[in-house]
């Protein structure tokens, strides 16, 4: 692994052993990891909603291939994966990806105990999944046995059963849209409601759409995996496209094996 940006007298000198690049050549530990991608400390006022997005994207665009993100990450990418949601109050993920991706509880990892401890927070994040219909297995272990809670986020015209068969299998249902659909932004104050407010998602691409569509995403963590597919595979983000593209900025580049790991995030004083 090696820093190409932010460029420093680190990133430019020699590696030992070889190459070139703060880091090059070695595997980053946890921390460095942690120390990498750590959220933007709290505002003037205190705490306030930081939500970044984590995803992969091959040379071509292709978000998937055959319908998984897994044939197109790395072990890195997975090691980022891990500390990023060891880093965070809660994931937030759509319903289909839910199904697709086999999602499971969030687990405690020894590594970060004390780190989690250390910032307040529980031994996992809890998994949000966004549903308007609520068409959930509730039977999965991601509802009836999380260390944390799952969460369901949906709109105030839900199906009472639905609703009903949510939290009877152990999982907190909260509104945030007035309809049957869920409201971004809403969503976001809900989860910081709850004290969430170190917010994850890793898509899928329709609900990170939704997501850019409403101007909620405040950092983009994309691996750029060097990989064509071709296809027709979703891109990253899905849905109708925004009246003026939103522009972020690079915060950094990480490099292993082809692989680019990048930040960007819009603009914040205490970033």
């Amino acid at each position: 692994m090696r820093r190409l940006f932010p460029v420093t007298d680190e990133t430019a000198a020699p590696a030992p052993g070889g190459g070139s690049g703060e880091g090059a050549g070695r595997e980053w530990g946890l921390a460095e990891l942690a120390a990498a991608y750590a959220y933007p400390g709290p505002g003037p006022g205190g705490p306030v909603p930081w939500l970044r997005a984590n995803m992969v994207s091959t040379l071509d665009g292709a978000a998937q291939h055959d319908g998984r993100s897994q044939p197109i990450s790395c072990a890195t990418d997975m090691r980022i994966f891990g500390t990023l949601r060891a880093l965070a109050d809660v994931v937030i993920v759509g319903a289909e990806t839910v199904r697709k991706e086999g999602y499971r509880p969030a687990r405690a990892r020894e590594d970060f105990a004390a780190m989690r401890q250390a910032a307040g927070q529980r031994p996992a994040p809890a998994i949000a999944v966004v549903s308007a219909s609520l068409d959930l297995d509730f039977s999965l272990p991601l509802f009836t046995s999380p260390l944390v809670p799952t969460l369901v986020l949906t709109g105030a015209a839900a199906a009472p059963d639905r609703v009903a068969a949510a939290e009877k299998a152990g999982a907190r249902v909260v509104t945030a849209g007035d309809g049957v659909g869920v409201d971004p932004a809403r969503a976001v104050r809900a989860l910081a409601d709850l004290g969430h407010t170190r917010l994850l998602t890793e898509g899928g691409p329709r609900l990170l759409g939704q997501m850019v569509a409403a101007d909620v995403l405040d950092e983009l963590c994309l691996t750029l995996s060097p990989m064509l597919t071709a296809g027709d595979a979703q891109r990253i983000a899905g849905g109708p496209a925004v009246t003026v593209p939103h522009r972020f900025g690079l915060v950094s580049m990480l490099e292993e094996d082809g692989f680019l790991f990048t930040r960007y995030a819009r603009a914040r004083e205490a970033y």
